[in-house]
């Protein structure tokens, strides 16, 4: 499959629309497949029932010095339960606050798979399509096969680790500007169900950038790219 393409930057838009896109992209066939350690990322934490609690998460997403990438420090995921207007039913709605400013990024039935891993993978594989020019299909592919190929879990005293180097030894790594050694983290609860600890995507080193489509060509100095959402 081709791994280079042109993407936009108004293509990463963060929004409703892409995260329920992304929820069938990225669930589906990949749980069917998979093995245990999937299992444990992708359990059934529904149906939620949150009523006035919420759940907060710290947010960190650094990354190349790109006009089209969002860094943030010190930010914050929250998942919370709302009513749907329309109908009176529970919703689960994720939010980013950051610098201040307070994004919705999608709402969700309580009753569907867990949003809070959903929108941590997209967005990461959205966070590498834009930087290295690659396809978001392609990326999304092998995260998923990733997924699928997942190896034995770690547990210890504090909980259960399930580590995933989705694009070692792809055969496309020399076009991935770092991101060939991207490696996604989740530590959970010994209870799988409980909502995850840390959701976790890093590079081992500094990743290279391209001039995002529809911006002036100019110099993009590398960086270690980080994605960490802790629950707090």
């Amino acid at each position: 499959m081709r791994y280079l393409c042109n993407v936009p930057a108004i293509g990463f838009a963060r929004g409703m629309g892409v995260l329920a896109l992304a929820l069938g992209v990225l669930l589906s066939p990949a749980p069917a497949a998979a093995g245990e350690s999937a299992g444990l990322i992708f359990t059934d934490r529904g149906p939620w029932a949150l009523g006035d609690r919420e759940l907060h998460w710290r947010l960190d997403h650094h990354g190349p010095d790109s006009p089209a990438f969002r860094q943030v420090r010190g930010g914050r995921i929250t998942l919370a339960e709302i009513t749907d207007p329309s109908d009176g039913q529970p919703l689960l709605e994720i939010r980013e606050t950051a610098d201040g400013d307070s994004r919705v990024q999608g709402r969700f039935p309580v009753s569907s798979g867990d949003p809070v891993v959903v929108f941590f993978l997209e967005n990461t594989a959205r966070d590498m399509a834009m930087l290295t020019g690659g396809s978001p299909f392609y990326i999304r592919n092998r995260i998923k096969e990733a997924l699928a190929d997942a190896g034995p879990a770690v547990t210890d005293a504090d909980g259960v680790t399930v580590e995933l180097r989705p694009f070692a030894g792809d055969p496309n790594g020399d076009r991935m500007k770092g991101f060939e050694t991207l490696r996604l983290q989740f530590v959970m609860a010994p209870d799988p169900a409980q909502p995850i600890r840390a959701l976790v995507a890093e590079t081992d080193g500094p990743v290279a950038a391209v001039s995002p489509q529809g911006m002036p060509p100019q110099p993009i100095v590398p960086s270690p790219y980080r994605h960490a959402m802790v629950l707090e």
